[in-house]
């Protein structure tokens, strides 16, 4: 989001939080009252909770997206199992993460929810990415491989997982903030001692209006963190497809 969407978009809270939302008993408190309790919170409050949110959100992350990423190069080499994966996939995006964290932090323990979570989150946006990314490939490219005696698993190692890269990024930056929310939620629903969402739950609970805002904020800016970070290693990782966009737009 650029400079002045943010500013557009603090001016239109500030406005709402004077006018509209400005009983005592307001649940929109205004950004200067955030501010502040941000600032009297520090990073000593904010610190061990973004570590323990992050630490799960990382972990669900790669998790989510190394069976995505395997279940996707699987359903090239076996065609057959298309059908299986995609209604797993499909099957957890679907799910209620709200119905199922309880009934995680009955199965599981100690984080091992909140990493779950986060790994479903992040397992259908991985997995459709990925596999369009792998039928992009050149059919042309295809036919020269084959034209030499290579079977699925020279197209997968030669040409798809080549092709893909573009797709595949796409959607581990979209992933980023989704692992980093799956965390969240399963925090807000489990049995664990710390991390963004306990301290919200707490917070909340207690009426701590401001605060509450300001650890929304915290996590929004830390889930746009993970996202631009995975903006910037694909595009140092695919730095001709950036070219290439530009120079088209410029066709």
């Amino acid at each position: 989001m650029s400079l002045t969407g943010i500013v557009v978009l603090l001016a239109i809270w500030a406005v709402l939080a004077v006018t509209v939302f400005s009983g005592n008993g307001s649940g929109v408190p205004t950004p200067w009252a955030v501010l502040s309790q941000l600032g009297n919170d520090g990073w000593s409050f904010y610190q061990p909770l973004i570590a323990a949110t992050l630490g799960e959100a990382l972990r669900g992350y790669l998790i989510g997206n190394g069976l995505a990423l395997v279940c996707a190069a699987l359903v090239l080499l076996v065609p057959w199992l298309e059908r299986l994966v995609v209604q797993l996939a499909v099957a957890s995006y679907c799910l209620p993460l709200v119905a199922i964290g309880p009934i995680l932090s009955l199965l599981l323990t100690g984080d091992a929810p909140m990493i779950t979570i986060a790994a479903l989150s992040v397992f259908f946006t991985s997995l459709i990415g990925a596999l369009l990314g792998l039928r992009s490939a050149d059919p042309v490219t295809l036919d020269v491989v084959r034209a030499y005696g290579g079977g699925r698993r020279a197209e997968l190692a030669k040409v798809r997982l080549m092709s893909a890269l573009p797709a595949t990024l796409a959607a581990l930056k979209i992933s980023a903030p989704a692992a980093l929310l799956g965390a969240i939620i399963g925090e807000y629903l489990g049995h664990i001692d710390i991390g963004l969402g306990v301290a919200m739950t707490v917070s909340e609970a207690a009426v701590e209006v401001p605060r509450t805002w300001g650890i929304a904020l915290v996590s929004g800016l830390v889930a746009g963190l993970g996202y631009g970070l995975t903006a910037l290693l694909a595009r140092l990782a695919l730095p001709w497809s950036r070219a290439t966009t530009l120079s088209g737009g410029d066709l």
